[in-house]
């Protein structure tokens, strides 16, 4: 396994880590989640990411209860929570980033993972109705009583965090270290345009989701049929429709018949190309089966044979490299 430093801080994530969205509580049984993460723990998986949202709570008491009964040092794994979208109960106070929400989601992410402070915690969405200084003090809070070691955004734009950051800066206390956006082969604009200042000027860690697009770019999808698969589960209708659009299946297939070219299945060529990105500190696996997990985990491995000409045959079929603004 390789570690990479999470943006400027000091924290060494594993450049391949393990998440729980749509899979622990939902889609798989705990006994199957439980292999899961043991098989990624083993093979130098340090980061396993959470959030209060994901199954409403339950992926986090699944995700607790195996970090309890396996017993692994404290200091050789880094756990994250999400908050905004709020657990079982939802209502006032119950979602987003006021201040209440924030510590109340916090304790609540701690009793579900059954640990005494999260490495990791992000404000999953941006909220518009609350003050971002509110939200910015309350991570500061959480940071001077130790019950999160290090705070950042999901999913928000470079001038949502950058306004984090000034708060931060205005009042002496601690910004986001790290974002958590999607990054994929069809979904590239804000890591590769959007954030590059705040990577340059901030040092901005990058937690990755859905590096294979929800399964898409695992080939799985090419004939179109979703059975027994994420995107036939209940309630996933929304991603089902954005991903399996005409265009995005034909390059798909077209990247599929490449990869095969190089000795590759689809999905290791499109984690490596994750990798391949300095600003990337770790990739999140997302995985209901143990075979599919342990292929994955062997991505490293392929890295050098992504050279320079492959990753612009890459660009070439795929067409969603983003056109930098000229000055």
């Amino acid at each position: 396994m390789e570690y990479r430093r999470l943006g400027k801080s000091g924290l060494q994530v594993s450049a391949l880590s393990f998440g729980s969205w749509l899979t622990f509580g939902n889609q798989i049984s705990d006994k199957v989640a439980d292999e899961l993460m043991g098989i990624a723990y083993e093979a130098g998986v340090n980061f396993f990411d959470n959030a209060e949202g994901y199954a409403e709570g339950k992926s986090e008491i699944v995700m607790g209860k195996i970090l309890k009964d396996h017993k692994w040092d404290r200091s050789s794994y880094v756990v994250s929570s999400k908050v905004f979208f709020g657990a079982e109960n939802k209502g006032p106070n119950r979602v987003g980033l006021s201040r209440k929400h924030v510590i109340e989601a916090c304790n609540a992410a701690l009793k579900r993972l059954q640990v005494d402070y999260l490495d990791l915690y992000f404000c999953h969405r941006p909220d518009k109705n609350t003050p971002i200084e509110e939200t910015v003090w309350a991570m500061n809070t959480l940071l001077q009583q130790g019950k999160i070691l290090y705070w950042g955004t999901s999913e928000w734009s470079a001038a949502e965090i950058m306004e984090a950051i000034a708060v931060a800066k205005q009042y002496s206390l601690i910004g986001p270290t790290m974002e958590q956006p999607q990054y994929n082969l069809l979904e590239r604009n804000k890591l590769e345009n959007e954030y590059l200042h705040l990577f340059a000027n901030h040092g901005l860690g990058t937690t990755i989701w859905s590096p294979l697009a929800s399964g898409l770019l695992s080939g799985k999808y090419t004939g179109g049929e979703v059975n027994d698969t994420r995107l036939s589960l209940k309630g996933m209708d929304w991603l089902k429709e954005k991903m399996l659009t005409q265009e995005a299946l034909k390059k798909v297939g077209e990247l599929q018949q490449y990869a095969a070219g190089l000795g590759l299945p689809l999905a290791k060529l499109a984690l490596a190309w994750c990798l391949k990105n300095p600003n990337v500190s770790t990739v999140i696996l997302g995985a209901s089966k143990a075979n599919q997990l342990k292929e994955n985990l062997t991505v490293l491995e392929v890295l050098p044979l992504l050279t320079n000409q492959v990753m612009e045959d890459v660009d070439h079929i795929m067409q969603t490299k983003p056109v930098l603004p000229t000055f």
